[in-house]
């Protein structure tokens, strides 16, 4: 049976970091963080980091780990978190791995990885000569003669994904459906115990991450985005998340902060929807339900409850 590790997932600024804290706190466990621009330094205001009160003492890894121009993928997140973990597990304490990046939390339970192919590489920059001169039209063809499930899978307008699976087939011989399919097929690293924490209404949810927002820039998110601008290259990929992409326009000169903040908010919300969107399609998931009038305390206990049930502990 392999060892447990608790996932605390759901959209963003619905309460993820301080459940997962208390519940770590309570079961002596630590926070492995599943949160694809707090990996950045630099950026704790608009990664919404915890803040050391935040964490309730409880030790807190894959933070600030990475400079603000460097590519993270989920494979590369797997490849610097699952020794975290194991390390955890090692020490006789649990592992809670607590984010809103789907893609990456469940990257740490496959045992197969993820296909090669030395992204960024050369097969990539053919890939992308041929994109630019002909469109993507030749190129999906191309992956419907070697490979049509994953041709109909994906949208002709997906062309990071389809781009993706030639370069595995070019490099490799093999199809990435091939390799996804020897990837299910082998046992999770890890027993995922998954809680999911959303709100219970839409309204009071786009409130609640209007106000978020709100916060963020009272905080100094404006300022922040200045002092990141200036250090890293205006390509970086740290200045390509929510509330930095939106704010530079700003500093230049190009939108009001107004018109900013509005845009902030805008993508904000469609990334909460994304992510419930692909939270939603795991059967495994305990949700728990903010809403009006009830305490977090509530909740707090409910997930106590849930992971004693489970046998966590």
């Amino acid at each position: 049976m392999p060892e447990t590790v608790v996932c605390v997932a759901g959209p963003t600024g619905c309460g993820k970091t301080a459940l997962g804290a208390a519940l770590a706190s309570r079961f002596g466990g630590e926070v492995v963080s599943a949160d694809s621009m707090q990996i950045y330094r630099g950026m704790p205001i608009g990664s919404a980091a915890p803040t050391p009160e935040e964490t309730l003492g409880v030790p807190h890894h894959m933070i600030a780990v990475a400079e603000p121009w460097e590519a993270w993928s989920a494979a590369r997140y797997a490849a610097a978190a699952v020794p975290i973990i194991d390390g955890i597990l090692s020490r006789g304490k649990l592992p809670f791995v607590v984010g809103g990046a789907g893609l990456w939390m469940e990257a740490l339970f496959r045992q197969g990885g993820f296909a090669p192919g030395a992204s960024g590489g050369e097969v990539r920059r053919q890939l992308e000569g041929e994109l630019a001169s002909g469109g993507i039209a030749p190129l999906l063809e191309e992956l419907r003669n070697v490979d049509p499930d994953a041709a109909a899978r994906l949208h002709p307008s997906d062309e990071k994904r389809i781009l993706r699976a030639l370069e595995v087939y070019r490099e490799t011989g093999k199809t990435i459906t091939e390799h996804n399919a020897l990837t299910k097929a082998l046992p999770p690293r890890y027993r995922a115990v998954w809680l999911g924490l959303r709100y219970h209404d839409r309204e009071e949810m786009k409130a609640a991450l209007d106000r978020r927002v709100d916060n963020m820039i009272e905080a100094g998110l404006l300022e922040e985005v200045r002092a990141l601008a200036a250090s890293a290259p205006r390509g970086a990929t740290a200045l390509q998340a929510i509330g930095y992409k939106e704010l530079l326009p700003v500093l230049g000169g190009e939108k009001t902060l107004a018109e900013g903040i509005a845009e902030v908010k805008l993508r904000t919300r469609q990334y909460a929807k994304r992510q419930l969107t692909w939270f939603r399609r795991n059967p495994e998931m305990f949700w728990l339900e903010r809403r009006e009038g009830r305490d977090f305390s509530e909740l707090v206990q409910i997930s106590t409850d849930y992971l004693l049930n489970s046998g966590v502990c």
